[in-house]
């Protein structure tokens, strides 16, 4: 087996003739085929369970799930956190050890919590875990994200800070500039000041850089002097339903409304009927006294539509700004920045200027599709010792090019155009009534945001008045059938299809 650390087992003998050498390159070839074979098992299990559950769901749950290796059969994946550990035990255990069986013949799955290493300060150098077979090459987790606390007075303290995400590393473009400098803004503000945009609300797609200025907000509050809680939507869930269980629900709510700044990340996520009051209680209490609140989600706030109509309002009455996709002038900036970076962890890796122009220009629209490109060409090189060229590149990322980046289609626009189209109200389509006049509408609706978008069955629902996913699977495979055999529908499908596309 490969050994990383380049130590031999002790008590055997070691030959350095020509046969072992053979010996010991045959071995290594051989190590790096079986890497080779686990890593692309994990690459086709990632990407089935991505297309099957959503891009939304699954990038809320899984990019931190992680191949630790292969023994016996069994595989064990890492979560950085007790709580990520819970969730998908309880929700797709069962389907990621299906996929395994299907992709490679594994007997089980095993879930871990993972513990991560830091760079020690103020060297250039990480430790960084082995794994086998599967060579893995991606950033650890700081220490401090490991632990999930059951205290609903320590959750009240906010979620862990990476610390690699200040306003320092953050990388600037025409696309991200104005919710910088909104950042910025609010995060100098000195303790004891008044709230400078109330609500900071920040949008944007997967990837994007939400998270990090959301939490260069919160760690450059903090050194002035401000308190602040930054909170993903399902830690502020996790900490209210853990006060109500242990009877701390009033101290969890006096720790957060005696904060300065708020700091709120995947607000899409937030779901429950009293989870949702109580931010709602929170959100109004927090602004109305004069302190901060800074949010984060992947749609403006009117898209929110799980969210009752008053805290929508109160949120789109702050400073809302767009996140846009990054330009290539920004990803090669960002392939330049994480290239140094693999360089200092990993010495002589380099990438040359045309690899990364060809990455920037095929691989995707935000930093975690260039992560993914860069960890590959660092993998193939590190397994096959190959120098990275273009032609070398085309190969490694060959799954990640994208002929053409698809117009991200809204679901906002798919309500639009076919209420208009069909002289139905918005309203009409996302209410409970069920008159044929409104069905219709809302079941196509429901079909094209299926067949249109990344989202699953359940954000659809959510996304149509709180719809539960059998709803919206039946709506879809109804008009799927009468596609086939209805020519006029058909042709009706079409032309919102081109509406939708060309808006």
């Amino acid at each position: 087996m490969f050994k990383s650390d380049g130590i031999e087992p002790s008590g055997q003998a070691h030959f350095s003739g020509p046969a072992s050498s053979a010996a010991a390159r045959a071995g290594k070839d051989s190590d790096a085929r079986e890497a080779n074979h686990t890593r692309e098992a994990w690459d086709r299990v990632r990407r089935r369970l991505r297309a099957e559950i959503g891009e939304e769901v699954y990038s809320s749950w899984f990019p931190r799930l992680e191949l630790d290796g292969v023994q016996g059969g069994i595989v064990r994946l890492s979560v950085p956190t007790r709580f990520l550990k819970t969730w998908i035990q309880q929700h797709y255990i069962d389907r990621l050890s299906a996929l395994w069986q299907e992709e490679a013949s594994a007997a089980r799955v095993e879930l871990i919590v993972r513990t991560a290493v830091l760079r020690a300060p103020g060297t250039g150098s990480a430790t960084i875990r082995s794994v086998t077979p599967a060579v893995r090459v991606v950033a650890t987790e700081p220490a401090a994200a490991v632990a999930v606390s059951a205290n609903p007075a320590e959750v009240a303290n906010g979620s862990p800070l990476d610390p690699r995400l200040t306003f320092a590393s953050y990388r600037l473009g025409e696309s991200n500039r104005l919710a910088h400098a909104a950042a910025q803004k609010v995060a100098g503000a000195p303790a004891g000041s008044g709230p400078v945009f109330n609500p900071l609300y920040l949008h944007a797609a997967v990837g994007l850089g939400k998270t990090h200025l959301l939490q260069a907000i919160a760690a450059a509050g903090a050194e002035n002097g401000r308190r602040v809680v930054y909170l993903t939507a399902e830690r502020f869930m996790y900490g209210f339903v853990a006060a109500l269980k242990s009877q701390s629900a009033l101290a969890f709510k006096e720790q957060l409304r005696g904060i300065d700044t708020l700091v709120i990340d995947d607000l899409q996520f937030l779901q429950g009927k009293s989870v949702q009051q109580e931010f709602c209680h929170t959100l109004n209490a927090l602004m109305d006294s004069g302190r901060q609140v800074v949010i984060a989600a992947d749609r403006p706030p009117a898209e929110l539509d799980a969210l009752e109509e008053r805290v929508r309002s109160r949120l789109a009455g702050g400073l809302v700004v767009e996140i846009a996709p990054l330009d290539e002038e920004l990803k090669l900036e960002i392939l330049a920045a994480r290239t140094a970076s693999l360089g200092q962890q990993h010495p002589g890796f380099n990438v040359p200027g045309d690899v990364l122009g060809f990455i920037a220009r095929h691989c995707g629209q935000n930093g975690r599709d260039l992560d993914g490109a860069l960890n590959r060409l660092l993998a193939h090189n590190q397994l096959t010792s190959r120098a990275i060229t273009l032609e070398m590149a085309e190969t490694a990322v060959r799954d990640l090019v994208r002929s053409g980046e698809p117009k991200r289609v809204r679901v906002d626009d798919i309500l639009r155009i076919v209420a208009k189209h069909y002289n139905v109200s918005r309203a009409d389509i996302l209410s409970q009534r069920r008159t044929a006049n409104v069905v219709k509408p809302r079941q196509i609706a429901m079909y094209l945001a299926k067949t249109l978008t990344l989202r699953s069955l359940p954000e659809i629902g959510r996304r149509f008045g709180g719809r539960d996913h059998t709803t919206v699977l039946h709506a879809v495979r109804k008009i799927d059938g009468l596609v086939g055999t209805d020519r006029a529908l058909a042709e009706e499908v079409e032309t919102l299809k081109r509406l939708v596309s060309d808006e």
